[in-house]
């Protein structure tokens, strides 16, 4: 009998499994569109009050930066992100003369990419987001760290979104969200939120350029992306070389930049990330692949703290 009455409350307790689990990935599946998507997103950042209420935001904490290919080193520095309404300042700092870090700033109008090294030059992934400038211009660059954050009025932005559904990523389910600005860009940008709290967790730009086809310098000088070409030589070729051959030798360049976000914690009445992994990855006409990462760790959030307006000066 008791036999029995064991079996029977494991099966009850099976059936409930499941039936909680069909009830989960249900909630999870409801959604249909981008509407639905963006609704639930905003309330998972907190009620309407707490989001109406917080106009500034400071948010500091440890920064890391490591080369995973195409070299080797570690640094760790600090990082710190301000925001004000649309506008951002960004900050990663380390003690190296090789590599300072990262400034990228957006005044609301115009944005600035500072220089990394002692030589005035910028870095890769400064020159990559100087170019392609939507990062910065759309609130885009620190995910719902920033009070840019374009999904709080896409509306105002005029820019356009469009639902690709549930999509592994690494593993992952992960509802898609394509993020076309208004301006016109040459990234293709892509949101990604957690099925089961509708939080933003990752953030994907991509580029492609064909080799060749104009005078982008390379990065490291402060012009542009990189690219064989020159004003006296577009194509890039060499002495000898027909531009047949030239052509045939020709790759496409790739990027690709990602925003990880997790460690979600409540203040403010605001659930907001507090680790924040930046992950860049060059392939090169020649073939070579370079990818670098940073991780930040926020330890201190501020909203509503009284900014200085110079935190957003644009020489």
């Amino acid at each position: 009998m008791k036999r029995v009455l064991s079996l029977h409350k494991m099966s009850v307790a099976l059936l409930s499994s499941l039936f909680l689990s069909a009830l989960s990935f249900a909630a999870s599946d409801s959604i249909s569109n981008a509407d639905e998507l963006m609704a639930h997103h905003v309330d998972s950042l907190g009620d309407a009050k707490a989001r109406a209420n917080c106009k500034t935001r400071v948010a500091q904490g440890t920064a890391e930066f490591k080369i995973l290919v195409g070299g080797a080193g570690v640094l760790d520095g600090k990082s710190v992100l301000v925001s004000d309404g649309p506008k951002l300042h960004f900050m990663m700092k380390f003690p190296n003369n090789d590599y300072r870090g990262e400034q990228f700033i957006f005044n609301g109008d115009k944005t600035e990419v500072s220089a990394s090294t002692a030589q005035q030059a910028r870095s890769a992934l400064g020159s990559f987001v100087y170019v392609q400038d939507a990062v910065l211009r759309e609130g885009l660059w620190g995910g719902t760290l920033s009070t840019a954050w374009p999904l709080l009025d896409l509306e105002k932005r005029k820019a356009k979104v469009s639902f690709g559904g549930l999509k592994k990523i690494d593993g992952q389910d992960l509802y898609e969200l394509r993020y076309r600005p208004k301006k016109s860009t040459d990234l293709e940008i892509y949101l990604y939120f957690d099925p089961e709290t509708y939080r933003h967790v990752l953030t994907v730009y991509s580029l492609s350029v064909q080799a060749g086809l104009g005078n982008i310098t390379q990065p490291g000088t402060g012009n542009g992306l990189p690219s064989p070409g020159t004003m006296d030589n577009p194509a890039g070729t060499s002495a000898g070389v027909s531009n047949e051959t030239a052509s045939a030798r020709q790759q496409q360049i790739r990027y690709r930049l990602e925003e990880h976000f997790s460690d979600f914690k409540t203040a403010d009445g605001l659930t907001l990330p507090t680790h924040y992994v930046i992950h860049f990855t060059q392939e090169q006409q020649s073939g070579r692949t370079t990818v670098s990462e940073w991780t930040i760790q926020t330890s201190d959030v501020q909203n509503n703290t009284p900014l200085d307006p110079r935190n957003f000066n644009v020489k």
